[in-house]
């Protein structure tokens, strides 16, 4: 009937004891995102950049390891020519990388 006094010792200090117990996990969800979700989130912005760039005479590789040459670029589609007189149509989000970015022609004055 009587309440000791080590238990409502005991009671105040379960606010400040669930607190700290939070600290670990916050801390933990932390450097995760800062040691994995952000980097993912950079390279899927370049990628999406990249692919948003690509342009007719560009070479490329596709994310199944084709080599070939921008030959036109459609909403998201792009037709590469994988050989001379060959052009087949891949997605765009599949292009993997741009191996040689063609620049404009500089126009002479």
């Amino acid at each position: 009937m009587f309440v000791t006094p080590a238990y409502a010792q005991a009671a105040g200090a379960g606010a400040t004891s669930a607190i700290t117990q939070f600290i670990p996990l916050i801390l933990i969800f932390a450097i995760m995102y800062f040691l994995m979700i952000r980097p993912q989130q950079k390279r899927a912005k370049q990628h999406r950049e990249m692919v948003a760039n690509l342009k007719k005479g560009d070479q490329i590789i596709t994310q199944g390891g084709i080599l070939g040459k921008v030959s036109s670029v459609r909403d998201d589609e792009v037709e590469v020519e994988i050989a001379q007189g060959v052009r087949i149509r891949i997605v765009r989000s599949t292009v993997a990388q741009v191996l040689n970015k063609t620049e404009p022609v500089a126009a002479n004055s």
